[in-house]
């Protein structure tokens, strides 16, 4: 599937779609967008850059994508390595309740 409906629009904000294909949850107009590496044979979901443009930052749109990645990643069984800076030191700061699915530091060594 080259692309599917990741989170539905809603009140609560701007749909969001999983582009699976290039591996990244977009807009819909696909100018915003959280991109991700697979590791560990799949297993893992090393997010790697988010990026809004100007025209469309303070409406919320980093903190939608990455709610949209960390529901995908729940959903599969997925670890996460945050490796972007925003989704390590503010998305994560901001939401706490998303730490469970964090990649063991471990076990980061082995990826």
């Amino acid at each position: 599937m080259a692309a599917s409906s990741a989170t539905g629009a809603s009140p609560e904000g701007p749909k969001i779609v999983w582009n699976e294909t290039q591996r990244r949850f977009e807009t819909e107009d696909k100018k915003a967008y959280i991109e991700y590496v697979l590791r560990h044979d799949g297993k893992v979901m090393d997010i790697i850059h988010t990026f809004v443009p100007s025209s469309k930052r303070g409406m919320g749109l980093a903190s939608h994508l990455c709610v949209a990645a960390f529901h995908h990643a729940n959903s599969h069984s997925l670890s996460i390595i945050p490796s972007c800076s925003y989704v390590s030191d503010t998305f994560l700061l901001r939401n706490p309740s998303w730490n469970s699915l964090l990649y063991s530091e471990d076990l980061r060594s082995n990826i």
